[in-house]
């Protein structure tokens, strides 16, 4: 297991309670990050003035990076509507200036004939929705890797880097294997946006090793297993289905790779005796672990308003010790899952994890979002 202590890129000091690292020569992030799919549906009634208030809120209180997608509905444009509204203060200096992280995701069925202006289609696009002559990062995901043409794509992606419509390229969701291809390819890739929690370890089987090798940073999802890794699961019953939301069917899915609800249980007492002890949330216990993680540059926090603002500014108020990091591991040793390189059993679409998923979102109109 990874030195979870270890960090191969540079966390920049900082007076403010949250900390940043450059993961690119000149590009420095907020080493939390809010997330925006919760914000394209399914989640409850969305307020467009209020959501774009809670993005104000969250870039003063110093978290000035932003997660979307081409495939999250309406979020690009959301997020293009805060930028021109707030041109002004972005500009003297009022506002500090933000890093939007957006995908790129061919649809399933397209990836078969996909071609080079595909890819430049679905870059322009996600430029017109946030309103920026040169996107900061774009995160490149494929859906199956039966399908060839994964290693064209990205390099297609990096001639529009070469082109000045991207800044950086990241990827989403790959193994540490088809990582390798890519960089091995030539693919400027910076990042790899994957699934890593205290109850979903599979980064640490290949990929952090290779991401340590070759300066890749990785920005993590599902840190709080939607919401499972919170006190309001510690003691309680296991939820039936149908879920409130698609992103708890997901998790629970994860919980019963882990081992089932017993053993989550008991995971969240020992993450509740570190709480206490820090006198902060399980959420946040669970959020520091995985920050600690060597390769870890920041946590992607699906936060739809500021309620938990508070919470994540104490994010970096205190540091797990080694007899917690111990404890926290000793948890891994007893699950049995989930097994298997990052995103593997998502990818399956004929596994429960696969039929989560919508593989076609792009060129619908009336799409609603995904996670990935």
């Amino acid at each position: 297991m990874p030195d979870v202590t270890e960090k191969n890129h540079r966390i920049e000091p900082s007076s403010d309670a949250l900390e940043r690292t450059e993961i690119a020569p000149g590009y420095s992030i907020s080493r939390v990050i809010k997330g925006s799919w919760q914000l394209a549906g399914g989640h409850g009634v969305v307020s467009e003035t209020q959501a774009i208030d809670d993005m104000k809120a969250f870039v003063e209180a110093g978290v000035t990076t932003f997660d979307c997608a081409d495939i999250y509905t309406g979020v690009e444009s959301l997020i293009g509507t805060f930028r021109s509204l707030n041109e002004g203060a972005f500009r003297d200096g009022t506002l500090a200036p933000i890093q939007i992280h957006t995908k790129c995701v061919p649809d399933l069925d397209a990836l078969p004939t996909l071609r080079r202006h595909d890819i430049g289609r679905i870059v322009d696009r996600s430029l017109r929705r946030l309103k920026q002559d040169r996107l900061d990062l774009v995160q490149f995901h494929w859906w199956d890797y039966s399908i060839p043409g994964y290693v064209d794509a990205a390099l297609w992606l990096s001639e529009l880097q070469k082109k000045g419509k991207v800044r950086h390229i990241g990827v989403t969701n790959f193994d540490a294997a088809r990582l390798r291809e890519l960089l091995d390819a030539g693919v400027p890739v910076i990042s790899n946006q994957v699934q890593y929690s205290v109850i979903d370890r599979r980064p640490e089987v290949a990929l952090s090793t290779l991401c340590a090798e070759r300066g890749i940073a990785l920005l993590c999802y599902g840190t709080l297993a939607g919401g499972f890794l919170s006190g309001r699961y510690l003691d309680a019953p296991d939820p039936q289905a149908p879920l409130e939301n698609r992103s708890l069917t997901k998790y629970r899915l994860i919980i019963e790779e882990f081992g089932g609800w017993t053993p989550f249980q008991d995971a969240l007492r020992c993450l509740a005796d570190v709480a206490r002890k820090h006198a902060v949330s399980i959420a946040m216990i669970a959020t520091r672990y995985v920050l600690q993680k060597g390769t870890v540059a920041a946590a992607i926090l699906g936060v739809r308003s500021t309620a938990h603002l508070s919470d994540t500014m104490a994010l970096f108020g205190f540091t797990l010790d080694t007899e917690d990091i111990e404890s926290i591991n000793a948890l891994g040793g007893e699950a049995t899952g989930p097994m298997g390189p990052v995103y593997a059993l998502e990818r399956d679409r004929g596994s429960p994890h696969g039929a989560v998923m919508k593989y076609n979102l792009g060129r619908e109109p009336g799409r609603s979002a995904e996670p990935i």
